[in-house]
């Protein structure tokens, strides 16, 4: 599985979402969208931060523990 944190340098809930994903023991990258100008266009990111797993964006915005618990146990 590749997990991948789309953000912004200056994104207040980055790091609170790294956190969470290493509660979870879930490796993951942080792209930030001022180095990836690429990623921002191919899944129209207007907003941070957004999780993308295997290329998919599955969460825009700050998910709640919960939401990332439920969606981690089903994959």
């Amino acid at each position: 599985m590749n997990v991948k944190i789309v953000a912004t340098k200056s994104c207040s809930h980055c790091l609170n979402l790294q956190h969470e994903l290493n509660e979870l023991g879930i490796p993951f990258e942080v792209l930030f969208v001022e180095e990836h100008p690429d990623v921002v266009v191919t899944h129209s990111i207007r907003h941070s931060p957004n999780l993308l797993v295997n290329d998919e964006i599955i969460f825009r915005g700050q998910p709640t523990p919960i939401e990332l618990r439920q969606f981690f146990n089903r994959v």
